[in-house]
């Protein structure tokens, strides 16, 4: 008979789903990036919507993921440092 495992706390799951976000997060940057260069490609071909559909997109959608993107590099960096700070 198996011991059943404990559900895990608050803060676990807290950490769960920002690392979900984080992931999802990702992935919009890097859809992002390949749709800004597909979009300048475009653009030399005279073919102007994708490029103007991602300047509409820019503010409300690439900025915030883009700064949460390096908000959490910055915290993950931080954090990192205080706990081997700790350990010494």
């Amino acid at each position: 008979m198996t011991t059943p495992e404990p559900s895990p706390g608050p803060l676990q799951q807290l950490k769960g789903a920002m690392d979900t976000v984080l992931v999802v997060d990702v992935f919009v940057v890097i859809a992002g990036a390949i749709w800004f260069a597909t979009a300048v490609a475009l653009h030399s071909q005279h073919v102007e919507a994708p490029l103007e559909l991602f300047q509409r997109l820019w503010e409300p959608l690439f900025t915030p993921a883009i700064g949460l993107l390096m908000g959490a590099a910055l915290l993950s960096g931080v954090l990192g440092w205080w706990q081997r700070r700790g350990q010494r």
